[in-house]
């Protein structure tokens, strides 16, 4: 499904250049459970933004479900991580004036989903994280648990095949954390890709495959004991 080749991200700092990638090649088939983890400055923030579409690298070649779109301009990338993208940040990133339906359906108004057909894939995506009853509510009068399960229904609700989560636990107390984790298992029992970025080792190891960065290089690719 994500096939990146020999790929590199420069950045340009005056007389300077940062290798936020140093020539990365990395393979994810469809279906598989991948934790990308380093410390701050690894690049795997980078690799990430590159997986999702929301940068271009310097150098290299990225495939996704056998297509090349490392050098895509912004409208065709824009419209690939509209269908087949799903993001969870650490933040939540919901509209706080908006009740959670709302916050759901937005991608799927950007994706030109009629009304109807709108409102029933946001109920079905919030009812499949367990806040069927919780609809109207804004984030507000939500936990931060909650708003995350909100945020991973947003995700869902136009049905990608690719979820890409950056620290989703993050912001969460532990209980919270762990049952977005347990969450994202099941996703992944479903048949769901799942790309998870953290700085955590007890939460990569949550993951089937442990990819390890450092100073913008792959230092360990491995499967999860």
């Amino acid at each position: 499904m994500i096939k990146i080749e020999d790929m590199q991200k420069i950045y340009k700092m005056g007389t300077n250049e940062v290798r936020a990638l140093d020539g990365v090649s990395v393979h994810i088939r469809s279906g598989e459970f991948v934790s990308i983890i380093g410390p701050s400055g690894s690049g795997k923030s980078t690799l990430m933004n590159m997986i999702g579409c929301l940068d271009s690298p310097t150098s290299g070649k990225y495939y996704l479900d056998g297509k090349e779109v490392s050098r895509l301009k912004e409208d065709a990338l824009a419209e690939i991580r509209n269908k087949k993208i799903g993001f969870i940040f650490q933040g939540f990133n919901l509209l706080p004036k908006l009740s959670a339906l709302e916050n759901v359906e937005l991608p799927l108004i950007y994706m030109g989903v009629d009304k109807k057909e709108r409102r029933e894939m946001s109920v079905e995506a919030l009812e499949r994280v367990g806040l069927g009853s919780r609809l109207d509510h804004k984030p507000s009068e939500l936990s931060g648990g909650q708003q995350q399960r909100v945020a991973i229904a947003r995700a869902l609700s136009s049905r990608p095949s690719l979820i890409l989560a950056d620290e989703p636990t993050g912001a969460l107390d532990s209980k919270s954390g762990e049952e977005i984790l347990n969450m994202m298992m099941e996703l992944n029992g479903e048949g769901k890709t799942i790309v998870l970025i953290t700085h955590e080792n007890d939460i990569a190891m949550r993951a089937k495959r442990l990819v390890r960065i450092h100073d913008g290089k792959i230092v360990e690719d491995s499967e999860v004991a």
